[in-house]
């Protein structure tokens, strides 16, 4: 942080820039996300829960499909199925992650108002608390895929992986879904009670309309067109493709991936937009009405 002269020998402490301020936001508030999670138990015990916990979801899965859908782990449908529920692990984590947080700092420890005063950017502060779920969530997606291969026989050999469309596609959706977390994030500010519901309604909803273990052609036609205005459900289609060859979905077979890969990055950047505005009236809303210190005891 710099320094600026003044008359008489003065000097005044120069306020960073909004730059250096958001990543030193985005920085503070990863370290912070990181202790909240993870100190809850000693290193060696949270490592074997950070493996457990993605097999045996992954266990959970197929035993369903086994015995609800019938189906045997050689069907093409189950690579699509599995993949798309190992990448849905970053749902939960992200979304959840960043509008968690504001519960969190508001009801948990009192200190959202204290954070306000504080020269940080709130929304790069928000998203950086989502940054240590995205690592645990990433390390869980790469077992459960890792398990996938190694013991229920899905073929995703390496030199079949497009890289580069998997790396643009994780961090085009990552982004979206740190925003969608923003957005939920105001609706948070806003809600008195039960405030967690709407961010577990919301990743319930992306479950069931984003193609996550099912394609989008077994919904209904209402329900088949919201799916396809969704960034998730692209995010999805980008993520198999660069896995598996092949999305999965007929409603969007017939579009090039570059063409998927554009519609992910434009409906990001609209919800991206969408969400900043949002925030920010829900944030002038909450400065009125003195919600930035309610404690609802829930």
């Amino acid at each position: 942080m710099g320094e600026a002269r003044m008359g008489h020998g003065e000097r005044v402490t120069a306020r960073p820039s909004r730059l250096a301020e958001s990543w030193r936001s985005l920085k503070v508030a990863a370290w912070l996300g990181w202790q909240i999670e993870s100190n809850w138990t000693d290193p060696f015990l949270f490592a074997v829960y950070s493996v457990v916990k993605p097999v045996a979801g992954a266990l959970i899965l197929v035993f369903m499909y086994l015995v609800v859908a019938r189906g045997g782990l050689a069907n093409p449908l189950f690579p699509y199925i599995f993949v798309g529920n190992a990448f849905y692990i970053y749902v939960n984590g992200v979304l959840l992650g960043v509008s968690w947080a504001v519960i969190d700092d508001r009801e948990h420890y009192g200190m959202l108002k204290y954070l306000y005063a504080a020269p940080l950017n709130i929304c790069t502060y928000l998203v950086g608390r989502g940054v240590a779920q995205t690592a645990i969530a990433t390390v869980a997606t790469a077992i459960t895929l890792l398990f996938g291969v190694g013991a229920l026989g899905i073929k995703i050999p390496p030199g079949g992986v497009d890289w580069g469309l998997l790396a643009g596609a994780l961090v085009l959706g990552l982004a979206a879904l740190a925003f969608l977390g923003l957005l939920l994030g105001g609706a948070t500010l806003l809600t008195a009670r039960h405030n967690y519901f709407v961010g577990q309604g919301v990743a319930g909803a992306l479950y069931l309309l984003s193609g996550v273990v099912f394609p989008l052609d077994v919904l209904p036609q209402g329900l088949r067109w919201v799916g396809k205005s969704l960034p998730v459900t692209y995010w999805l289609e980008a993520v198999r493709r660069a896995l598996l060859g092949d999305g999965g979905n007929e409603a969007l077979r017939a579009l090039p991936t570059g063409t998927v890969v554009l519609i992910l990055a434009l409906s990001t950047v609209v919800l991206a937009v969408a969400s900043v505005l949002f925030f920010r009236w829900a944030e002038r809303i909450a400065h009125r009405r003195g919600l930035l210190d309610m404690q609802t005891m829930h």
